[in-house]
């Protein structure tokens, strides 16, 4: 696809991903130079003509999110000072993406609060990789395109045979995703009912579906302390499930406890995407890391050229 009206460029917090993504569409990596005063502020300067161009800036939410915003905020704004004709935002796993909604007085809702910050910034479209919750798709006045991964754990379930398969949803806001995993590789459905008390902290209850004997796929949009999925395999065995326990996740942010957490469990396989950036010291035995730059590359492909994004998941 190699078009001279359409730029692509990354921001520092997952270059790796913007480098697959470039070479899928068969472009060279737009030129921007980034780095930071003294001082911790930011400096972007884009070392080529915009002018008139479609711009795509390619910047994931990382463990470091705030200074990922920021940098993306400022590119964005270096992008129109530079007078590009559009300026589409790939933002693999979207920041702040829990504060949906109100759940206690006096709580900010951050997911709107960034959706304003990137249309302020200038963006004309976004596009992401399985929200936290399909809502916040609602907070945007412009276009939003939000790319599932499911497509990319399918081929990578059926190539590897499982029988006797039961995809488990921890907790009900994710049924409706666990059950398109489990109706595409053939599985029966169960759900973990869980309580939280604090953030990064939950207890599963009790399970509803039958898990006794089956191989259990645990699904949800993102690792990150893995409280949810650890607590869960106690109550899964409780239930009987007593062969392999797989866990298949969007995004591994992997934060503080999780690695040591999903070491200890002893999970089957625990597979995620490449929407963030795992470090060496995060990854360990079992984790299979798939790549999401396809899946992206063909997103901005399609609407550069006009096409159907819908149909990539059909």
């Amino acid at each position: 696809m190699a078009n001279s009206e359409l730029r692509v460029f990354s921001g520092t917090s997952h270059p790796e991903l913007g480098e697959k993504i470039v070479k899928h569409l068969g472009l060279t990596p737009g030129k921007i130079k980034l780095s930071r005063f003294a001082s911790g502020e930011i400096y972007a300067r884009v070392n080529e003509n915009v002018r008139g161009q479609s711009v795509v800036i390619i910047q994931t939410c990382s463990d470091r999110v705030n200074e990922d915003l920021m940098e993306l905020f400022i590119i964005m704004d270096a992008m129109k000072r530079s007078s590009a004709k559009s300026i589409t935002v790939v933002l693999p796993h979207f920041g702040y993406a829990r504060q949906d909604r109100k759940a206690a007085s006096r709580e900010p809702i951050s997911a709107r609060l960034i959706a304003n910050l990137l249309e302020t910034a200038g963006a004309d479209r976004v596009v992401t990789v399985d929200l936290h919750s399909d809502q916040i798709q609602g907070f945007f006045n412009i276009p939003m395109d939000t790319l599932t991964a499911l497509p990319i754990f399918v081929d990578y379930i059926q190539q590897k045979g499982l029988k006797d398969l039961v995809v488990v949803a921890p907790d009900t806001g994710r049924a409706k995703v666990a059950k398109k995993l489990a109706d595409r590789v053939g599985a029966k459905l169960a759900i973990l009912h869980k309580v939280r008390a604090e953030h990064n902290q939950s207890e599963v209850t009790h399970v509803v579906g039958d898990v006794e004997g089956k191989t259990v796929i645990l699904t949800d949009d993102m690792i990150d302390t893995a409280g949810t999925m650890t607590n869960g395999v106690k109550a899964l065995k409780e239930q009987g499930c007593n062969k392999d326990i797989y866990v298949v996740a969007t995004h591994g942010l992997l934060s503080g406890p999780a690695v040591e957490r999903m070491t200890r469990v002893g999970f089957a396989e625990v597979v995620v995407t490449d929407s963030v950036p795992i470090p060496k010291e995060k990854q360990f035995k079992g984790l299979k890391i798939l790549s999401c730059a396809e899946l992206l590359g063909e997103a901005i492909r399609r609407n550069y050229e006009n096409q159907s994004i819908s149909s990539l998941f059909d």
